[in-house]
């Protein structure tokens, strides 16, 4: 089971996510790079980092469904359901955007990947931030999505401000991932 981080680990991390930093941290099954997804020049560095454009969008992560109320304005009660059935866990919805998410993060895409994850790293990263964080696999795009932190090393020997201490769940796979209006698994985990 993965640790907790200490609390002035976290402080820290918090404190250098909030500067803009890119950090990367163990997610339920891979290793993932984020900052927060309000800062343009901290996403682009990430994109240019995984050589990955920003039409495909990125995945956002919170603690609870209440961090992404603001992406979840005007969805049906019956949806808001779904959400909270499969919350937390290892589950990204692709839900329709309201007009709330930035356009870097959605890409050419209208909808954003949201995910309340399970993993208490990132359930005390998002929890202590009090917001949703950017979530992509640590690897270049392309690539088998890093399970070790010395495969983040190799893969990103600069360009990462922080590495989150810790270790990645055992789902040992990247998240599924599902359209909430229709229910379509688009992506299986491996």
């Amino acid at each position: 089971m993965p640790t907790r981080l200490s609390s002035w680990r976290l402080d820290h991390v918090v404190k250098q996510v909030s500067r803009g930093a890119v950090i990367a941290y163990p997610t339920e099954g891979v290793w993932g790079l984020g900052c927060s997804p309000f800062s343009l020049p901290a996403v682009s560095r990430i994109l240019n980092l995984k050589n990955r454009s920003w039409e495909q969008g990125l995945i956002l992560v919170a603690s609870t469904t209440e961090q992404f109320t603001p992406f979840l304005t005007g969805l049906s009660v019956e949806l808001l359901v779904v959400l909270e059935r499969d919350w937390p866990g290892p589950v990204t919805y692709l839900v329709p955007d309201n007009g709330y998410c930035p356009l870097w993060i959605k890409g050419k895409h209208n909808s954003v990947a949201l995910r309340v994850s399970s993993h208490p790293v990132i359930q005390d990263l998002c929890r202590r931030l009090r917001s949703p964080l950017v979530s992509t696999s640590a690897n270049l795009s392309g690539r088998r999505p890093a399970t070790r932190v010395l495969q983040v090393r190799k893969n990103f020997p600069q360009g990462i401000d922080v590495i989150v201490p810790g270790t990645v769940g055992d789902s040992n796979s990247v998240s599924e991932i599902r359209d909430l209006a229709s229910g379509k698994i688009l992506r299986a985990p491996n």
